[in-house]
């Protein structure tokens, strides 16, 4: 199974790009062995558009011409449901176990997520109540993702 996160904005260098990148390559070593065939994390460019509609709009179009045919969507965003990691490891192991081809997360901008994208999505997660930042919602992302596998793989890393 082929993993894809897609975020509308991207990481500049620094700390959180650093971060996020330690997190997709540790994946890379436990997943193949998993049945995880890549990690790949597409950014797309943020609107100009001058209204939120407008914005949303665009980007959900960019999105979505990146989320290929009968994939699992799941959307993150802060009105979805806020799930342990031991739940979303079960997730991402009952999609691989039944060969889904794909499994896309989407992060949205600063106005969140179109409609028709939320509407499509088979999951919507919440990192709890409050509003992040799209470039720390990617790390935290990123490390659940990892932390899923370490959970499928029996790994030390998740401790109760």
């Amino acid at each position: 199974m082929h993993l894809l996160v897609i975020s509308i904005g991207k990481l500049k260098q620094g700390p959180e790009r650093e971060l996020a990148e330690r997190y997709r390559e540790r994946f890379d070593d436990i997943g193949r062995k998993l049945g995880f065939r890549s990690l790949t994390v597409h950014e797309i460019p943020e609107s100009r558009a001058r209204d939120t509609a407008t914005r949303m709009a665009e980007e959900g179009t960019a999105i979505a011409a990146l989320i290929p045919d009968k994939a699992i969507l799941v959307t993150m965003d802060e009105r979805g449901s806020s799930i342990d990691s031991a739940s979303f490891a079960r997730h991402l192991g009952k999609a691989r176990d039944e060969s889904v081809s794909h499994y896309v997360f989407v992060i949205g901008g600063a106005d969140g997520l179109s409609p028709e994208l939320r509407r499509k999505a088979k999951l919507s997660i919440a990192f709890g109540s409050a509003t992040w930042p799209h470039q720390m919602v990617r790390v935290m992302l990123l490390e659940q993702i990892y932390r899923a596998a370490t959970i499928l793989a029996g790994h030390p890393y998740h401790r109760v």
